[in-house]
């Protein structure tokens, strides 16, 4: 059974950090590229950031660049968000996924409220 559970959300105040982090279970996760989206209120979700499966290339949403670090460890099962120098325009839920071909998997997704 495929689980993506994510944790490290929270209420956080503007220039704060916060690290997400994804563990999966139920497939082989060194073999799949990794994603943090989020979606906030009334919007749709947008991709945040991306970890590819072999060399651990990285790809970001040109507003968190700079600011947000993802990784992984293929020995945990784990993903990370590092989100630094947070704002209120991060406020979102923020979801991982793990894609391989068209296999698409996707985790219930973390809170995260930037608020002073």
């Amino acid at each position: 059974q495929v689980q993506l559970v994510e944790s490290g959300g929270g209420l956080v105040q503007p220039g704060g950090s916060l690290r997400l982090s994804c563990a999966a279970s139920g497939f082989t996760f060194s073999a799949y590229a990794m994603s943090w989206y989020r979606q906030a209120p009334g919007k749709e979700r947008e991709l945040v950031a991306v970890i590819a499966s072999a060399v651990g290339s990285t790809n970001y949403l040109e507003s968190v660049k700079g600011r947000f670090t993802i990784s992984r460890d293929n020995a945990k099962n784990t993903v990370y968000l590092q989100m630094n120098s947070l704002n209120s325009e991060d406020t979102a839920v923020y979801y991982c996924n793990a894609k391989r071909g068209g296999r698409n998997y996707w985790g219930q997704g973390t809170q995260v409220t930037v608020s002073s």
